[in-house]
């Protein structure tokens, strides 16, 4: 995400003729573009991203199952 946001602001600044940027090679401007599709790639190849939404969606169960017996006046349960 930081790489696209980074080629945003970058492509902005060339297409807009700021000082620093707009004497660089487009090459330059459009690198980061590329390794945001190179981090997605790999992401998506090492199961990065399913690991990441799988811990999501399990913190989200813990804190509704805490908030739950938290209501029923059980308590936490002791964690192992």
């Amino acid at each position: 995400m930081y790489f696209l946001l980074l080629g945003i602001f970058l492509l902005l600044m060339k297409s807009l003729a700021f000082a620093p940027v707009v004497s660089w090679s487009w090459w330059l401007v459009l690198l980061p573009f590329l390794l945001a599709v190179l981090w997605w790639a790999w992401a998506d190849w090492s199961g990065y991203t399913k690991r990441s939404v799988v811990k999501k969606i399990e913190l989200r169960k813990q804190k509704r199952n805490d908030k739950l017996s938290q209501s029923l006046g059980m308590g936490s349960k002791p964690k192992k």
